[in-house]
């Protein structure tokens, strides 16, 4: 019996030898195809495994819970689509930031505007369901995304919900 434990035994080319001819490869080449395989697996776990992760702020299913994930402030408030988007129409007008865009899709509305200071904002408003709205703030331009103002206006939309 012998033993394969030994690395510098496999470096030295030794490997055919070691296992009679079924592997038959070039010195340190089984080490390479090791190391790529290592890195490829590595790579690949990496990849899979990291990524945008939800940032979520307070406590509660709900209630003062946000999640911050791609430049997106999303909240979920306990109110009718129909009451959730009055409001959200009405704090944009009260904001005197023109609708730029507005799409339904029957369970969802998306609405773009910009801001006074020419910074787009996206809300969308989402029915979770007959009691529940999630709404969904993004301001800012891809990569420099501005979180306090999206934060701003959920506080106004939970202020006005109650």
């Amino acid at each position: 019996m012998r033993d394969f434990a030994c690395v510098g035994y496999f470096r030295s080319g030794n490997i055919q030898a070691a296992t009679g001819g079924v592997f038959a490869f070039e010195p340190d080449k089984g080490l390479d195809m090791f190391k790529r395989w290592l890195l490829l697996i590595t790579l690949a776990h990496t990849l899979l495994t990291t990524g945008c992760i939800a940032l979520v702020v307070g406590a509660g299913a709900g209630a003062g819970a946000f999640a911050y994930v791609n430049g997106q402030l999303s909240r979920t408030y306990q109110a009718a689509y129909e009451k959730t988007y009055a409001v959200c129409h009405q704090i944009l007008s009260d904001l005197k930031q023109p609708i730029l865009e507005e799409k339904t899709d029957g369970t969802q509305t998306t609405i773009r505007s910009k801001r006074v200071d020419q910074t787009p904002m996206t809300v969308r408003i989402r029915i979770i369901d007959s009691n529940w709205t999630e709404v969904s703030v993004r301001t800012g331009h891809v990569g420099v995304w501005k979180k306090q103002i999206s934060e701003q206006f959920h506080e106004f939309v939970a202020e006005r919900i109650k």
